[in-house]
């Protein structure tokens, strides 16, 4: 008999794509040194962990100010009803973080607007910022960087996410397609969106560019623009 009780295993990233998968995941990982700043920025996906990283941060005293940032995509609508950026306040709220340290930004719906309507939100409320921690999934680290430097130059900025391994992210997030897909359509953006004028150009290795083509082969492009 089947425990009705006992949750279906999550599957597993397949062997034959592990590999390319791992190198892309290292790739997007800025590493970072934590150090404090003026304010965090949590930018609004399908992907909870970023509320988890910043209610974290907040109690470590890397910042005085959260600005939680999103609306709502497809990918998002039926996990966060409300708007990313209040689901992600109420998860702080429930875990300790003030509610007058919290700002929030519902209307931005891609990196740009997130940190463009962010700095808008701050300068609104006179907060002065002379350097930001960005807190995003895992994979969107290098584009998250990328942005602030073009849309916001004249900040310091610190990446960082919710510290799991690729499988244990995988887990967390319940669907190992899902996670390559994006993984596969972050990497693409890289080097789409700083041709475009969105993200400043970030240096793409060899090994990225092959496992990246391999991937898209292999038919992980739902994510691709």
């Amino acid at each position: 008999m089947v425990n009705r009780h006992t949750k279906a295993p999550v599957p597993a990233i397949p062997d034959e794509i592990r590999a390319d998968v791992e190198t892309l995941w290292r790739y997007h990982d800025m590493h970072h040194q934590l150090r404090p700043c003026d304010v965090g920025i949590g930018l609004g996906s399908h992907d909870l962990g970023v509320a988890v990283i910043a209610t974290r941060l907040f109690h470590e005293g890397q910042f005085p100010w959260i600005v939680f940032t999103g609306a709502n995509a497809p990918t998002t609508i039926e996990r966060f009803p409300r708007g990313e950026a209040v689901h992600y306040r109420e998860y702080a709220v429930e875990q300790g973080v003030p509610a007058e340290s919290i700002l929030v930004e519902p209307r931005a719906r891609n990196t740009s607007e997130n940190l463009e309507y962010s700095r808008r939100l701050l300068a609104e409320r006179k907060i002065p910022v002379e350097s930001v921690l960005i807190m995003s999934r895992p994979y969107q680290q290098r584009r998250a960087y990328a942005t602030c430097r073009r849309v916001w130059p004249e900040v310091d900025v610190v990446c960082a996410s919710n510290p799991l391994e690729l499988d244990d992210y995988v887990r967390s997030i319940g669907d190992p397609r899902r996670v390559v897909d994006m993984l596969v359509g972050d990497t693409q953006r890289i080097e789409v969106y700083a041709e475009r004028g969105f993200a400043i150009p970030q240096e793409v290795p060899d090994e990225v560019r092959a496992a990246f083509g391999r991937l898209v082969e292999a038919g992980y492009t739902s994510r691709l623009v």
